[in-house]
């Protein structure tokens, strides 16, 4: 889950405002002011000007994440440090899509633009008027962007955004002389009545036009390509939102006082709201007008398609890069340093909906809503950020943009239907997608992250839990080593545990604090043996902290009395909900031991690890690590954790996968397993020098590698096997060999639980310092 750290920071401010303002404005204001003007009539002005209160309050949501997180991929980075990675994955997907059907829809409008401007020269009829001409020139320049991309990270791009605010600013300074020297009185007549569609067509042009104020965020998405990114990020965010703001009310109140007819704004733009803006330049400068929008749409276009390729391609880099896309997204060019496959994965999807799809009104319509989503997703990640960074109270600006997205989006799904299912539709795919093609790697990286990431673990609100019973002085280090190693940084826990085996007398209710109250006195002979153990324990507990203390952990203590030892720690490890459960057991090959680890195995709700290792063994000196795994052996997504958390703490091993194959494989299968053992070793070793080797006989095999093997780490059969839950294999290797062992058998459905321990046992656990005798 590491940011690509081979991109280069090479834009600056002007760079970074540049992309914002190519991304805002121009494109989607010069279609939709007149779109916002039949709805709303002149109150599209206080539309727009709402609408860029509710973005700059977005702004100050995004300010704050790409400060606490100055990487590429915007808003899908910040939702993967607080959210699942199955759910930051359906955020980048939507995200990724979403700028992929806005930079095709400014394709589609720049061949718009420039077959009306080949129709104002040649001729109505023109050949070069026609659609396929200008779906033609829209996959030229996705083409042509997608390539320049490839070659430099941010060439190409400022040049239209910087001509198009010039001529912009050349309308409104023009109009504003106009305004000037005109009638005043009689201008401002033009926009009565300011409001004839009320509330309603108000709430309908905002809910239509707030893609016109999209494109901020993909600032964010370049995070990792600016420098000084905790300066320079929010400032070119504030930079390029205000430039819009300055730039589109004025000329809107200009538009429908200076541009409009005698009878208002609002008839004409419902006749033709495309085209509103053109016609009212022509109104104000003469044929000079149109030419002056048409030149601004064409650079406005291409200026928004270019930013939002950019930043598309970034989110599809981030998104590689942590597996819930393809590994191949994310390769870095290493001549250009530019993510290549991401530019042309991105520039491929634009080229196909251009293509197959021609006209993208109601997709646009799908990416204003899933604009919205995304933002008011913004707003969350940053409340619980300030949550679980020790925040007080409820932050007031985030919550309310959250409200506010969420109102339009809901909005925008009534007032477009069809915005509603093409979402649905995508994302539906991308669920497919994701459990058939990434999810597997996505899962494993993301645990990789965990045990890794001191922060990540707290960002999700998880404290999960290492239970580790006690009993045997001899193993108490080595058990404390791996519980350790097992515990998330950061925040993770580890329980110790300890429990007397005493009569059902004795765990009767009240008669546990009697036969505490007895020790070390005079006893009834049917408790003096319960008390002998009393003290046992508690020296053993004592020395387990110790060894905790020592190996800077600070565990909490479970002391419980018990009929069955097993039985209580199922009852614990449920009860506290527990993620780990970490056992020390000597003769796993016990045929009554067996049994009761199987039993054990089938009802607890948590994954179980189990040491076998002598005294003194720790697990710093496991510098040789064996892996044994079956021909049909699937990934694990907790021996991938110990991996990674044996590389937290800096254990240089050199890893042995080791295949199990049948008796008298064939060709064939061994280099089936081979290919199996190289995938497995590329998922869950990350980081370790990796060897490969198969047997047909792995008791056999490792009781010749003992003295070469410093552990073998060799996983359980499915809990849900009716045959066995430990496996005759496991066995075989417990009885004939001495090696160390770690056994391990992941719960039904990995996943480090949220949240803190339920209640129960409460009455029996003690705080972290040493149980008096």
């Amino acid at each position: 889950m590491s940011p690509p750290t081979n991109l280069q920071r090479g834009m600056g401010l002007f760079d970074a405002t540049a992309l914002g303002v190519g991304a805002i404005v121009g494109g989607g204001f010069l279609v939709l002011a007149g779109v916002a003007f039949s709805a709303a009539g002149p109150a599209a002005i206080i539309a727009f000007a709402l609408n860029g209160m509710i973005a700059m309050i977005t702004v100050a949501s995004f300010a704050k994440l790409v400060r606490r997180f100055p990487e590429s991929g915007g808003i899908y980075t910040y939702a993967r440090k607080v959210v699942p990675i199955e759910q930051a994955f359906v955020i980048g997907w939507q995200v990724w899509f979403a700028s992929i059907v806005a930079g095709v829809l400014y394709a589609l409008g720049f061949g718009v633009f420039a077959g009306q401007g080949a129709a104002r020269l040649l001729g109505e009829s023109h050949w070069l008027a026609s659609h396929v001409v200008q779906v033609s020139l829209a996959l030229a320049v996705i083409i042509y962007y997608a390539l320049s991309l490839t070659r430099k990270a941010t060439g190409g791009g400022n040049a239209p955004t910087v001509g198009k605010v010039a001529v912009l600013l050349f309308l409104m300074a023009f109009a504003a002389v106009a305004f000037v020297a005109g009638d005043s009185g009689e201008l401002v007549s033009r926009m009565s009545p300011f409001s004839p569609a009320g509330a309603t067509g108000l709430l309908a042009a905002m809910g239509l036009t707030f893609i016109a104020l999209q494109g901020f965020d993909l600032i964010a998405a370049v995070g990792g390509e600016v420098r000084e990114p905790e300066r320079l990020l929010p400032k070119s965010m504030y930079l390029s939102l205000g430039t819009a703001l300055v730039i589109y009310l004025p000329l809107l109140f200009l538009l429908a006082t200076v541009g409009a007819p005698e009878d208002g704004i609002t008839a004409v733009a419902r006749e033709n709201p495309e085209g509103l803006v053109a016609e009212a330049a022509e109104r104000i400068m003469g044929p000079v007008g149109y030419w002056v929008v048409l030149a601004a749409g064409i650079l406005s276009m291409l200026s928004a398609l270019y930013a939002n390729l950019l930043a598309a391609s970034r989110v599809a880099l981030a998104m590689a890069g942590d597996h819930t896309l393809p590994r191949v997204v994310g390769r870095i060019s290493k001549k250009s340093g530019t993510p290549v496959v991401a530019v042309v994965a991105t520039g491929v999807g634009m080229l196909v909906l251009v293509a197959v799809v021609g006209e993208v009104e109601s997709a646009a319509a799908a990416s204003s809503l899933i604009f919205l989503v995304s933002f008011a997703a913004v707003h969350l990640v940053t409340l619980l950020l300030h949550r679980r960074s020790g925040g007080r109270g409820v932050p007031v600006l985030p919550s309310a943009g959250a409200a506010l997205c969420l109102a339009l989006a809901l909005f925008q799904a009534f007032a477009v239907p069809l915005a509603g299912i093409v979402i649905v539709v995508w994302l539906l795919v991308g669920i497919g997608f994701y459990l058939a093609q990434v999810g597997r790697g996505a899962g494993l990286a993301d645990v990789s992250a965990l045990a890794t990431d001191p922060e990540l673990a707290r960002l999700r609100g998880m404290r999960p839990l290492v239970l580790i019973p006690i009993a045997n002085p001899e193993t108490v280090q080595g058990l404390i080593d791996v519980g350790a190693t097992l515990q998330a940084p950061g925040s993770g826990r580890v329980m110790l545990m300890s429990v007397v085996q005493a009569p059902p007398a004795v765990t009767e209710t009240g008669d546990s604090a009697r036969a505490g109250e007895l020790s070390g006195r005079e006893v009834p002979g049917e408790l003096s043996g319960t008390v002998k153990e009393i003290s046992e324990a508690s020296d053993l507990l004592q020395k387990a902290l110790w060894s905790s203390v020592v190996t800077d952990i600070q565990p909490e203590t479970l002391f419980t009395f018990a009929p069955s030892v097993w039985d209580e720690i199922v009852d614990a490890a449920n009860t506290h909900r527990c993620e780990t459960v970490l056992l020390g057991l000597a003769r796993i090959a016990d045929s009554r031991v067996t049994l009761r680890l199987e039993d054990l195995l089938r009802r607890i709700d948590a994954n179980v690890v189990i040491l076998r290792a002598g005294p003194g063994w720790r697990v710093d000196n496991a510098r040789k690590i064996i892996i044994p795994v079956s021909e049909t052996a699937r990934h694990s997504r907790l021996r991938t954790l110990l991996l990674a958390s044996l590389g937290r703490r800096h254990i240089k091993a050199q890893i042995t996968y080791l295949g199990v194959l049948p008796k008298d494989a064939s060709p064939q299968t061994r280099a089936r397993v081979e290919r199996l053992l190289a995938t497995l070793a590329r998922d869950e070793a990350h980081g370790f020098e990796v060897d490969f080797d198969c047997t047909e006989d792995l008791a056999a095999d490792l009781k010749r590698r003992q003295d070469q093997a410093d552990l073998v780490v060799l996983r359980l059969p499915r809990r849900a096997d009716p045959r066995s839950a430990i496996g005759q294999l496991t066995l075989d290797v417990a009885r004939e060999t001495d090696v160390p062992l770690l056994l391990f058998s992941d719960r039904a459905r990995f996943g480090l639980r949220p949240g803190t321990a339920r209640e129960g046992l409460a009455a029996r656990e003690t705080s972290p310092s040493p149980p008096t005798r």
